[in-house]
């Protein structure tokens, strides 16, 4: 039922499969009652949204302890997928809107996970300090790194930077002419489905 996920990432306990395969089935039945992801995309849940969130865990692979705030989490993507693959690490998911937290929160439940929280509201709202900022297709990345600048670390823990992680997709020549520490790499680096050709993480590290 998660062959790619599977494939991708070979070392997953019993638990990790079980809670991926949860997500399989959660996400259908919640969005028939609250659309978090395009009702034509979600039969293309595993690889569209949970393989591509996990994109992140092959570019960096937190150290325990880590904390990591989801910038505008939706229905709980990237920061679910992430949270179960790092059960070590603390995840903290934001949004504005309250029924795509609703989703994420009785996701994060039923998988029973304890290293996630949640707020509703603005990112201005949020003061505390974290590794990185995740992000899946919310804003430019200028705009991002701006609202995040704040909630960046000074403590270092993990073999890059801290900074701003998100994953993006088409042509970013334009929104990146001006951001010339970040890093942008291939998601098709790691997974080879037709899906990633296109797809990219942008890291711009935060001193």
């Amino acid at each position: 039922m998660i062959e790619k996920i599977a494939k991708y990432f070979p070392n997953l306990t019993d638990r990790q499969k079980g809670q991926f395969e949860a997500m399989m089935t959660l996400y259908p039945e919640w969005n028939e009652k609250i659309n978090v992801i395009s009702r034509k995309d979600i039969e293309n849940l595993e690889e569209s949204h949970l393989l591509h969130s996990l994109a992140i865990a092959k570019f960096i692979n937190f150290v325990p302890g880590t904390s990591v705030l989801d910038f505008g989490t939706g229905g709980g993507l990237p920061g679910l997928p992430l949270a179960v693959l790092f059960p070590e690490v603390q995840f903290h998911l934001i949004d504005r809107v309250g029924k795509k937290l609703k989703v994420a929160a009785d996701i994060a439940g039923q998988l029973g996970l304890s290293n996630v929280t949640f707020q509703h509201g603005d990112s201005g709202e949020c003061h505390d300090k974290f590794d990185f900022v995740v992000s899946r297709a919310v804003m430019p990345q200028p705009e991002l790194v701006k609202l995040s600048r704040k909630n960046i670390a000074k403590e270092q823990r993990n073999a890059i930077p801290n900074g701003v992680i998100a994953l993006k997709g088409g042509d970013l020549g334009a929104e990146l002419r001006d951001m010339k520490s970040s890093e942008t790499v291939d998601i098709s680096n790691y997974f080879g489905e037709d899906f990633f050709e296109t797809k990219k993480i942008v890291f711009t590290p935060i001193p």
